[in-house]
Protein backbone atom coordinates (compact mmCIF):
# COMPACT_ATOMS: atom_id res chain seq x y z
CA UNK A 1 0.00 0.00 0.00
CA UNK A 2 1.22 3.49 -0.78
CA UNK A 3 0.13 7.02 0.10
CA UNK A 4 -2.34 9.14 -1.79
CA UNK A 5 -0.56 9.58 -5.10
CA UNK A 6 -1.69 6.07 -6.00
CA UNK A 7 -4.71 6.02 -3.73
CA UNK A 8 -6.05 9.12 -5.44
CA UNK A 9 -4.92 9.44 -9.04
CA UNK A 10 -7.10 12.37 -10.03
CA UNK A 11 -8.34 12.93 -13.50
CA UNK A 12 -7.94 16.46 -14.78
CA UNK A 13 -11.05 17.20 -16.85
CA UNK A 14 -14.07 18.35 -14.84
CA UNK A 15 -17.47 16.93 -15.74
CA UNK A 16 -20.32 19.23 -16.68
CA UNK A 17 -22.44 20.46 -13.83
CA UNK A 18 -25.76 18.63 -13.60
CA UNK A 19 -28.74 20.55 -12.30
CA UNK A 20 -30.83 18.29 -10.11
CA UNK A 21 -34.43 19.24 -9.54
CA UNK A 22 -35.68 18.86 -5.96
CA UNK A 23 -38.41 16.24 -5.60
CA UNK A 24 -41.96 17.33 -6.10
CA UNK A 25 -44.33 17.55 -3.18
CA UNK A 26 -45.57 14.09 -2.17
CA UNK A 27 -49.05 13.94 -0.71
CA UNK A 28 -49.26 11.98 2.54
CA UNK A 29 -52.21 9.70 3.08
CA UNK A 30 -53.23 7.69 6.13
CA UNK A 31 -53.39 4.50 4.04
CA UNK A 32 -49.82 4.92 2.81
CA UNK A 33 -48.57 5.74 6.29
CA UNK A 34 -50.33 2.70 7.76
CA UNK A 35 -48.52 0.43 5.33
CA UNK A 36 -45.21 2.13 6.11
CA UNK A 37 -45.90 1.96 9.84
CA UNK A 38 -46.52 -1.79 9.66
CA UNK A 39 -43.35 -2.38 7.61
CA UNK A 40 -41.11 -0.29 9.88
CA UNK A 41 -42.41 -1.86 13.08
CA UNK A 42 -41.93 -5.35 11.64
CA UNK A 43 -38.38 -4.49 10.59
CA UNK A 44 -37.52 -3.40 14.13
CA UNK A 45 -38.88 -6.63 15.56
CA UNK A 46 -36.98 -8.67 12.97
CA UNK A 47 -33.72 -7.03 14.08
CA UNK A 48 -34.28 -8.22 17.65
CA UNK A 49 -35.91 -11.58 16.89
CA UNK A 50 -32.70 -13.60 17.32
CA UNK A 51 -31.73 -11.93 20.58
CA UNK A 52 -32.33 -13.55 23.95
CA UNK A 53 -33.89 -11.47 26.76
CA UNK A 54 -30.46 -11.31 28.42
CA UNK A 55 -28.95 -9.88 25.22
CA UNK A 56 -31.53 -7.11 25.20
CA UNK A 57 -30.45 -5.88 28.63
CA UNK A 58 -26.81 -5.22 27.70
CA UNK A 59 -25.42 -1.69 27.46
CA UNK A 60 -21.70 -1.97 26.78
CA UNK A 61 -20.80 1.74 26.61
CA UNK A 62 -22.47 4.99 27.69
CA UNK A 63 -23.28 5.93 24.07
CA UNK A 64 -25.22 2.71 23.47
CA UNK A 65 -28.60 1.54 24.76
CA UNK A 66 -30.07 -1.90 25.42
CA UNK A 67 -32.20 -3.33 22.60
CA UNK A 68 -35.14 -3.54 25.00
CA UNK A 69 -34.91 0.19 25.58
CA UNK A 70 -34.94 0.87 21.82
CA UNK A 71 -38.11 -1.22 21.49
CA UNK A 72 -39.78 0.75 24.27
CA UNK A 73 -38.54 4.22 23.32
CA UNK A 74 -39.70 4.00 19.70
CA UNK A 75 -43.18 3.12 21.00
CA UNK A 76 -42.95 5.91 23.58
CA UNK A 77 -42.36 8.36 20.71
CA UNK A 78 -45.64 7.47 18.99
CA UNK A 79 -47.51 7.46 22.30
CA UNK A 80 -46.08 10.78 23.48
CA UNK A 81 -46.27 12.82 20.28
CA UNK A 82 -49.15 11.21 18.38
CA UNK A 83 -51.55 9.17 20.51
CA UNK A 84 -51.70 11.10 23.80
CA UNK A 85 -52.34 14.54 22.25
CA UNK A 86 -54.29 13.51 19.13
CA UNK A 87 -56.27 10.27 19.62
CA UNK A 88 -59.50 11.05 21.39
CA UNK A 89 -59.99 8.99 24.53
CA UNK A 90 -56.46 7.56 24.55
CA UNK A 91 -55.10 6.79 28.00
CA UNK A 92 -51.67 5.29 28.55
CA UNK A 93 -51.65 1.95 30.34
CA UNK A 94 -48.23 2.81 31.76
CA UNK A 95 -48.06 6.50 32.77
CA UNK A 96 -44.64 5.86 34.39
CA UNK A 97 -43.21 5.11 30.95
CA UNK A 98 -43.52 8.80 30.03
CA UNK A 99 -40.35 9.54 31.98
CA UNK A 100 -38.75 6.09 32.03
CA UNK A 101 -38.38 5.89 28.23
CA UNK A 102 -37.85 9.57 27.55
CA UNK A 103 -34.47 10.03 25.88
CA UNK A 104 -33.64 13.75 26.06
CA UNK A 105 -36.84 15.75 25.63
CA UNK A 106 -36.75 18.11 28.59
CA UNK A 107 -40.00 19.74 27.49
CA UNK A 108 -41.72 16.36 27.97
CA UNK A 109 -40.31 15.75 31.43
CA UNK A 110 -37.33 14.33 33.32
CA UNK A 111 -35.47 11.28 32.10
CA UNK A 112 -33.15 8.73 33.75
CA UNK A 113 -29.41 8.96 33.24
CA UNK A 114 -28.64 7.39 29.85
CA UNK A 115 -25.73 5.31 31.14
CA UNK A 116 -28.11 3.54 33.54
CA UNK A 117 -30.59 2.17 30.99
CA UNK A 118 -29.20 -1.34 31.40
CA UNK A 119 -30.34 -1.34 35.05
CA UNK A 120 -34.02 -1.36 34.10
CA UNK A 121 -34.79 -5.04 34.59
CA UNK A 122 -38.42 -4.01 34.86
CA UNK A 123 -40.49 -3.70 32.80
CA UNK A 124 -39.59 -7.11 31.45
CA UNK A 125 -39.02 -7.73 27.77
CA UNK A 126 -42.44 -9.36 27.56
CA UNK A 127 -44.02 -6.25 29.08
CA UNK A 128 -42.18 -4.01 26.61
CA UNK A 129 -43.36 -6.16 23.71
CA UNK A 130 -46.92 -5.93 25.05
CA UNK A 131 -46.50 -2.15 25.23
CA UNK A 132 -45.44 -2.11 21.59
CA UNK A 133 -48.49 -4.17 20.69
CA UNK A 134 -50.78 -1.76 22.51
CA UNK A 135 -49.25 1.24 20.78
CA UNK A 136 -49.53 -0.53 17.41
CA UNK A 137 -53.20 -1.24 18.01
CA UNK A 138 -53.95 2.39 18.79
CA UNK A 139 -51.83 3.69 15.91
CA UNK A 140 -53.91 1.56 13.54
CA UNK A 141 -56.99 3.13 15.07
CA UNK A 142 -55.50 6.62 14.74
CA UNK A 143 -54.56 6.14 11.10
CA UNK A 144 -58.11 4.93 10.44
CA UNK A 145 -59.50 8.27 11.60
CA UNK A 146 -61.20 10.05 8.66
CA UNK A 147 -59.67 13.26 7.31
CA UNK A 148 -56.57 13.42 9.47
CA UNK A 149 -54.91 16.85 9.17
CA UNK A 150 -51.60 16.94 7.35
CA UNK A 151 -49.68 18.07 10.43
CA UNK A 152 -50.71 14.89 12.24
CA UNK A 153 -49.78 12.72 9.30
CA UNK A 154 -46.37 14.39 9.30
CA UNK A 155 -45.97 13.53 12.99
CA UNK A 156 -46.46 9.86 12.14
CA UNK A 157 -43.96 10.15 9.28
CA UNK A 158 -41.42 11.70 11.65
CA UNK A 159 -42.01 8.84 14.09
CA UNK A 160 -41.29 6.29 11.37
CA UNK A 161 -37.97 7.91 10.47
CA UNK A 162 -37.18 8.19 14.16
CA UNK A 163 -37.70 4.44 14.50
CA UNK A 164 -35.48 3.79 11.48
CA UNK A 165 -32.71 5.71 13.24
CA UNK A 166 -33.14 3.35 16.17
CA UNK A 167 -33.00 0.34 13.86
CA UNK A 168 -29.45 1.39 13.03
CA UNK A 169 -28.69 1.84 16.71
CA UNK A 170 -30.03 -1.62 17.58
CA UNK A 171 -27.49 -3.21 15.23
CA UNK A 172 -24.67 -0.84 16.21
CA UNK A 173 -25.26 -1.31 19.92
CA UNK A 174 -25.64 -5.10 19.93
CA UNK A 175 -22.50 -5.44 17.81
CA UNK A 176 -20.56 -3.50 20.43
CA UNK A 177 -22.19 -5.50 23.22
CA UNK A 178 -21.20 -8.83 21.65
CA UNK A 179 -17.68 -7.56 20.99
CA UNK A 180 -17.20 -6.76 24.69
CA UNK A 181 -18.30 -10.32 25.56
CA UNK A 182 -15.22 -12.60 25.87
CA UNK A 183 -17.16 -15.31 24.00
CA UNK A 184 -17.43 -12.98 20.97
CA UNK A 185 -20.84 -14.29 19.85
CA UNK A 186 -22.22 -13.42 16.43
CA UNK A 187 -25.36 -11.31 16.11
CA UNK A 188 -26.38 -12.78 12.76
CA UNK A 189 -25.62 -15.91 10.85
CA UNK A 190 -22.88 -15.40 8.32
CA UNK A 191 -24.71 -14.20 5.19
CA UNK A 192 -23.83 -15.39 1.75
CA UNK A 193 -20.36 -14.00 1.17
CA UNK A 194 -19.89 -11.30 -1.42
CA UNK A 195 -17.79 -12.47 -4.33
CA UNK A 196 -14.15 -12.03 -3.40
CA UNK A 197 -12.22 -9.66 -5.59
CA UNK A 198 -8.84 -8.06 -5.77
CA UNK A 199 -9.87 -5.93 -8.71
CA UNK A 200 -11.32 -2.98 -6.89
CA UNK A 201 -11.48 0.15 -9.04
CA UNK A 202 -8.60 2.59 -8.94
CA UNK A 203 -9.25 6.00 -7.47
CA UNK A 204 -10.13 8.37 -10.30
CA UNK A 205 -11.67 11.18 -8.33
CA UNK A 206 -14.36 13.21 -9.98
CA UNK A 207 -13.65 16.91 -10.44
CA UNK A 208 -16.39 19.45 -9.75
CA UNK A 209 -16.31 23.03 -10.92
CA UNK A 210 -16.69 26.07 -8.72
CA UNK A 211 -20.27 27.23 -8.66
CA UNK A 212 -23.17 28.31 -6.51
CA UNK A 213 -25.06 25.14 -5.61
CA UNK A 214 -28.43 24.46 -4.01
CA UNK A 215 -27.84 22.65 -0.71
CA UNK A 216 -30.30 21.12 1.72
CA UNK A 217 -33.73 19.57 1.50
CA UNK A 218 -36.68 21.57 0.30
CA UNK A 219 -40.42 20.89 0.13
CA UNK A 220 -41.11 17.44 -1.21
CA UNK A 221 -40.14 14.18 0.38
CA UNK A 222 -39.58 13.83 4.11
CA UNK A 223 -36.57 15.47 5.72
CA UNK A 224 -35.51 16.45 9.23
CA UNK A 225 -35.56 20.11 10.24
CA UNK A 226 -31.74 20.27 10.30
CA UNK A 227 -31.66 19.64 6.52
CA UNK A 228 -33.51 22.88 5.83
CA UNK A 229 -33.89 25.45 4.52
CA UNK A 230 -32.65 24.68 1.03
CA UNK A 231 -30.20 27.44 0.26
CA UNK A 232 -27.38 28.51 -2.03
CA UNK A 233 -23.73 27.87 -1.17
CA UNK A 234 -20.61 28.91 -3.07
CA UNK A 235 -18.51 25.76 -3.42
CA UNK A 236 -14.97 26.10 -4.75
CA UNK A 237 -13.64 23.62 -7.29
CA UNK A 238 -12.84 20.29 -5.66
CA UNK A 239 -12.12 16.65 -6.34
CA UNK A 240 -14.04 13.79 -4.74
CA UNK A 241 -12.79 10.22 -4.30
CA UNK A 242 -14.62 7.73 -6.49
CA UNK A 243 -14.61 5.07 -3.79
CA UNK A 244 -14.13 4.70 -0.06
CA UNK A 245 -10.76 4.16 1.61
CA UNK A 246 -10.09 0.44 2.06
CA UNK A 247 -8.85 -1.54 5.03
CA UNK A 248 -5.63 -2.23 3.14
CA UNK A 249 -4.99 1.46 2.56
CA UNK A 250 -5.67 2.16 6.21
CA UNK A 251 -3.34 -0.68 7.16
CA UNK A 252 -0.59 1.13 5.25
CA UNK A 253 -1.23 4.15 7.48
CA UNK A 254 -0.87 1.95 10.57
CA UNK A 255 2.32 0.35 9.29
CA UNK A 256 3.74 3.81 8.61
CA UNK A 257 3.38 4.58 12.33
CA UNK A 258 0.23 6.61 11.73
CA UNK A 259 -0.87 6.28 15.35
CA UNK A 260 2.56 7.29 16.62
CA UNK A 261 3.10 10.52 14.69
CA UNK A 262 1.65 13.57 16.46
CA UNK A 263 2.12 15.79 13.40
CA UNK A 264 -0.77 13.94 11.71
CA UNK A 265 -3.28 14.54 14.49
CA UNK A 266 -5.33 17.45 15.77
CA UNK A 267 -4.38 18.45 19.30
CA UNK A 268 -7.50 17.01 20.94
CA UNK A 269 -7.21 13.94 18.73
CA UNK A 270 -3.66 13.24 19.88
CA UNK A 271 -4.77 13.41 23.50
CA UNK A 272 -7.49 10.85 22.79
CA UNK A 273 -5.10 8.55 20.91
CA UNK A 274 -2.73 8.62 23.88
CA UNK A 275 -5.31 8.32 26.64
CA UNK A 276 -7.37 5.61 24.91
CA UNK A 277 -4.29 3.84 23.53
CA UNK A 278 -5.68 3.62 20.02
CA UNK A 279 -3.55 1.67 17.57
CA UNK A 280 -6.13 0.60 14.95
CA UNK A 281 -9.85 1.05 14.17
CA UNK A 282 -12.37 -0.27 16.67
CA UNK A 283 -12.91 -4.05 16.34
CA UNK A 284 -9.48 -4.65 14.77
CA UNK A 285 -7.03 -6.93 16.53
CA UNK A 286 -3.74 -8.49 15.52
CA UNK A 287 -3.16 -12.19 16.15
CA UNK A 288 0.43 -13.11 15.40
CA UNK A 289 1.14 -11.46 12.06
CA UNK A 290 -2.43 -11.40 10.84
CA UNK A 291 -5.15 -8.80 11.38
CA UNK A 292 -8.73 -9.72 12.25
CA UNK A 293 -11.86 -7.69 12.77
CA UNK A 294 -15.03 -8.35 14.71
CA UNK A 295 -18.19 -8.22 12.59
CA UNK A 296 -21.89 -8.84 13.21
CA UNK A 297 -21.13 -12.44 12.22
CA UNK A 298 -18.23 -12.77 14.66
CA UNK A 299 -14.46 -12.48 14.37
CA UNK A 300 -12.98 -12.96 10.89
CA UNK A 301 -9.79 -12.26 8.98
CA UNK A 302 -9.41 -8.69 7.76
CA UNK A 303 -10.33 -8.20 4.10
CA UNK A 304 -8.01 -5.50 2.78
CA UNK A 305 -10.35 -4.65 -0.09
CA UNK A 306 -13.37 -3.77 2.04
CA UNK A 307 -13.95 -0.17 3.15
CA UNK A 308 -12.37 0.66 6.47
CA UNK A 309 -15.06 1.02 9.12
CA UNK A 310 -15.51 2.09 12.76
CA UNK A 311 -13.07 4.97 12.67
CA UNK A 312 -13.56 8.28 14.42
CA UNK A 313 -13.45 11.70 12.80
CA UNK A 314 -10.05 12.11 14.41
CA UNK A 315 -8.75 8.98 12.66
CA UNK A 316 -10.36 9.91 9.33
CA UNK A 317 -8.77 13.36 9.49
CA UNK A 318 -5.33 11.97 10.41
CA UNK A 319 -5.47 9.41 7.59
CA UNK A 320 -6.42 12.10 5.08
CA UNK A 321 -3.51 14.26 6.21
CA UNK A 322 -1.13 11.30 5.94
CA UNK A 323 -2.45 10.59 2.43
CA UNK A 324 -1.88 14.19 1.32
CA UNK A 325 -5.58 14.91 1.00
CA UNK A 326 -8.47 16.04 3.20
CA UNK A 327 -12.03 15.08 4.02
CA UNK A 328 -14.80 16.60 1.88
CA UNK A 329 -16.99 19.29 3.35
CA UNK A 330 -20.61 18.33 3.74
CA UNK A 331 -21.48 20.74 0.90
CA UNK A 332 -18.99 19.09 -1.45
CA UNK A 333 -20.35 15.70 -0.46
CA UNK A 334 -23.94 16.76 -1.21
CA UNK A 335 -22.98 18.27 -4.57
CA UNK A 336 -21.55 14.90 -5.62
CA UNK A 337 -24.30 12.77 -4.04
CA UNK A 338 -27.22 14.78 -5.41
CA UNK A 339 -26.34 13.63 -8.93
CA UNK A 340 -26.61 9.93 -8.01
CA UNK A 341 -29.40 7.45 -7.33
CA UNK A 342 -29.85 6.22 -3.77
CA UNK A 343 -28.52 2.70 -4.13
CA UNK A 344 -25.86 0.65 -2.42
CA UNK A 345 -25.19 -1.84 0.36
CA UNK A 346 -27.97 -0.83 2.75
CA UNK A 347 -29.95 -2.54 5.52
CA UNK A 348 -32.20 -4.44 3.12
CA UNK A 349 -29.20 -6.39 1.77
CA UNK A 350 -28.87 -8.05 5.18
CA UNK A 351 -25.05 -8.07 5.18
CA UNK A 352 -24.56 -5.64 8.10
CA UNK A 353 -20.98 -5.14 6.92
CA UNK A 354 -19.39 -2.96 4.23
CA UNK A 355 -18.35 -4.63 0.97
CA UNK A 356 -15.59 -3.93 -1.52
CA UNK A 357 -16.23 -1.60 -4.45
CA UNK A 358 -16.95 -3.29 -7.76
CA UNK A 359 -15.54 -2.26 -11.15
CA UNK A 360 -15.67 1.14 -12.79
CA UNK A 361 -18.97 2.97 -13.14
CA UNK A 362 -18.26 5.54 -15.83
CA UNK A 363 -16.01 7.40 -13.41
CA UNK A 364 -18.94 8.24 -11.16
CA UNK A 365 -18.38 8.01 -7.41
CA UNK A 366 -19.28 4.64 -5.90
CA UNK A 367 -20.40 3.63 -2.41
CA UNK A 368 -21.83 7.09 -1.80
CA UNK A 369 -24.93 5.58 -0.20
CA UNK A 370 -24.59 2.63 2.15
CA UNK A 371 -21.55 0.66 3.33
CA UNK A 372 -20.27 3.29 5.83
CA UNK A 373 -21.24 6.73 7.02
CA UNK A 374 -18.69 9.17 5.65
CA UNK A 375 -17.07 11.72 7.92
CA UNK A 376 -16.98 15.23 6.50
CA UNK A 377 -14.81 18.18 7.47
CA UNK A 378 -17.90 20.16 8.49
CA UNK A 379 -18.98 20.97 12.01
CA UNK A 380 -22.64 20.30 12.73
CA UNK A 381 -24.15 23.79 12.61
CA UNK A 382 -27.50 25.26 11.56
CA UNK A 383 -28.03 26.29 7.96
CA UNK A 384 -28.69 29.98 7.39
CA UNK A 385 -32.35 30.55 8.19
CA UNK A 386 -32.73 27.32 10.17
CA UNK A 387 -35.67 27.13 12.52
CA UNK A 388 -36.18 24.22 14.87
CA UNK A 389 -39.53 22.50 14.94
CA UNK A 390 -42.07 23.92 17.33
CA UNK A 391 -42.60 22.48 20.80
CA UNK A 392 -40.77 19.53 22.33
CA UNK A 393 -39.85 18.19 18.88
CA UNK A 394 -37.59 21.22 18.48
CA UNK A 395 -35.18 19.32 20.75
CA UNK A 396 -34.79 16.55 18.16
CA UNK A 397 -31.81 18.07 16.32
CA UNK A 398 -31.30 21.71 17.15
CA UNK A 399 -29.91 21.47 20.64
CA UNK A 400 -27.05 19.23 19.53
CA UNK A 401 -25.49 21.81 17.20
CA UNK A 402 -22.26 22.05 19.18
CA UNK A 403 -19.09 19.94 19.34
CA UNK A 404 -20.23 17.49 16.66
CA UNK A 405 -19.14 16.67 13.11
CA UNK A 406 -21.37 15.87 10.15
CA UNK A 407 -21.48 12.45 8.48
CA UNK A 408 -23.24 11.70 5.21
CA UNK A 409 -24.50 8.81 3.08
CA UNK A 410 -25.79 6.10 5.41
CA UNK A 411 -24.23 2.70 6.04
CA UNK A 412 -24.81 -1.01 5.56
CA UNK A 413 -27.43 -0.84 8.32
CA UNK A 414 -29.35 2.23 7.06
CA UNK A 415 -32.79 1.52 5.56
CA UNK A 416 -32.99 2.61 1.93
CA UNK A 417 -36.21 4.56 2.47
CA UNK A 418 -34.51 6.53 5.24
CA UNK A 419 -31.46 7.94 3.45
CA UNK A 420 -31.13 10.79 0.92
CA UNK A 421 -28.48 13.20 -0.32
CA UNK A 422 -29.51 15.94 2.12
CA UNK A 423 -29.46 13.74 5.25
CA UNK A 424 -27.16 15.09 7.98
CA UNK A 425 -25.99 12.66 10.63
CA UNK A 426 -23.79 13.94 13.44
CA UNK A 427 -21.56 12.56 16.17
CA UNK A 428 -18.76 13.79 18.40
CA UNK A 429 -15.31 13.49 16.75
CA UNK A 430 -14.08 10.66 18.99
CA UNK A 431 -17.06 8.39 18.16
CA UNK A 432 -16.02 4.97 16.81
CA UNK A 433 -18.85 2.53 17.55
CA UNK A 434 -20.85 3.76 14.55
CA UNK A 435 -20.38 2.27 11.06
CA UNK A 436 -18.27 5.22 9.89
CA UNK A 437 -15.52 5.33 7.28
CA UNK A 438 -13.50 7.63 4.99
CA UNK A 439 -13.76 9.23 1.58
CA UNK A 440 -10.97 11.55 0.48
CA UNK A 441 -11.16 14.86 -1.34
CA UNK A 442 -8.91 17.76 -2.22
CA UNK A 443 -8.92 21.09 -4.00
CA UNK A 444 -8.91 21.16 -7.78
CA UNK A 445 -5.70 22.67 -9.12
Amino acid sequence: MTPLKSVLSFRSSPPPKEDVEPPKEEKLTAVTLLNQFTAVRQQTEALTATLEPEDQMVQSCPEASPSKWHLAHTSWFFETFVLSPHLEGYRSRHPQFRNLFNSYYNAVGPQPEKALRNTFSRPTLAEVQAYRGCVDEHMHKFLGTPDLPEDRLKLVELGLHHEQQHQELIVTDIKHAFWTNPLRPGYQRIPEAAESTENIPAQKPQAYQEDIYEIGSGPGRFHFDNEAPRHKVLVSAFRFGTRLVTCGEYLAFIEDRGYGRPELWLSDAWKVVQSQRWFAPLYWEKVGREWFQFTCSGLRKLDEYEPVCHVSYYEADAFARWAGARLPTEFEWEVAASQLEVEGNLLEHGRFHPVAARGAQEDKPQQVFGDVWEWTASAYLPYHGYKASAGALGEYNGKFMCNQMVLRGGSCITPKSHIRAGYRNFFTPETRWQFAGIRLADDSV
